[in-house]
């Protein structure tokens, strides 16, 4: 459990958010129900073991934060995935309803990874042979995320859409839990907005409706799917703060849902480290985070 203010917000929820489920528990010293359940929730996140994290938002000392979710009474809990609330509770709740709804929402626990290594992949290996790789890990394990957003996301890249989408369709209920399945959903999804056209041509055409109307929200998004399908990552976050700095709520907050999706993609493929060492995050990445966190608080 973790005490979080408005400056280590953006590490603690939002950054953290990126890589396991965070529940925010906003109270107060004077609340007699926060005191009920506070000792509930650190049970259970200890209990279920790095599944999600939990922390503490003091909604008296903080209240820039509590005005952003909206916070209107105390306890509430808050979850976030991915940058994002999914869902939340107000009250004390029982032990067995909080159960209930972590349980729904967060990801089942992890079996034990196998203690033999899998063997390194070759250096070499050419681009048809990593797809069949990737296909054939996905047919021998259809639960494992990791190994299916891989598979799809060099499908993509590769503008094998039907192919694609055939490996996504399996796991598309899943987006709303799994970050990675969202990501992989809202790039395939970019793909189909362009009906076709190259992303040359409706980046062509997006800038001649923005000179116009600054605030054509539509076209901003369609440049910034036609930057996704052409593989230009950062071109399309800058498109997409241009959304947000305008107008954060706009079509159901799409643009700060697809810029998550474009981080989660850019995210390198995980390293083995030493113990106790936690691999350097890609300076670019940390960058664009800081400009969600400081767009999202403002």
């Amino acid at each position: 459990m973790i005490d979080v203010t408005v400056e280590t917000f953006e590490a603690e929820v939002i950054a953290a958010s990126q890589t396991v489920p965070v529940l925010v528990d906003f109270w107060a010293p004077w609340c007699g129900p926060c005191k009920a359940i506070g000792p509930i929730l650190e049970k259970l996140e200890a209990e279920y073991a790095g599944r999600f994290k939990l922390v503490k938002i003091n909604s008296d000392d903080e209240q820039q934060i509590s005005a952003m979710f909206g916070i209107r009474s105390i306890p509430t809990c808050v979850l976030l995935v991915g940058g994002q609330p999914v869902d939340g509770f107000m009250g004390a709740q029982p032990e067995g309803k909080v159960r209930e709804f972590l349980d729904k929402h967060l990801p089942p626990a992890a079996e034990p990874e196998p203690e033999e290594l899998a063997p390194q992949e070759p250096l070499d290996e050419s681009v048809e042979a990593a797809v069949e790789r990737l296909q054939a890990a996905v047919a021998a394990a259809p639960d494992n995320d990791d190994t299916r957003f891989d598979f799809v996301k060099l499908l993509l890249s590769l503008n094998r859409l039907a192919e694609a989408k055939a490996a996504l369709k399996p796991v598309e209920s899943k987006r709303s839990l799994v970050r990675k399945i969202d990501a992989l959903c809202r790039w395939a999804e970019a793909f189909d907005a362009l009906a076709g056209a190259s992303p040359s041509a409706v980046i062509a055409q997006a800038d001649a409706a923005i000179a116009s109307n600054k605030r054509d929200f539509a076209a901003r998004m369609r440049r910034a799917q036609a930057f996704m399908v052409g593989q230009m990552a950062t071109d399309a976050l800058d498109e997409l703060l241009e959304i947000l700095m305008r107008d954060r709520a706009w079509s159901d907050e799409i643009a700060r849902k697809t810029y998550v999706a474009v981080l989660e993609l850019m995210e390198p493929p995980k390293v083995k480290v030493a113990d106790g060492q936690i691999p350097p995050e890609d300076p670019t990445i940390a960058t664009y985070r800081r400009r969600l966190s400081m767009v999202v608080l403002s």
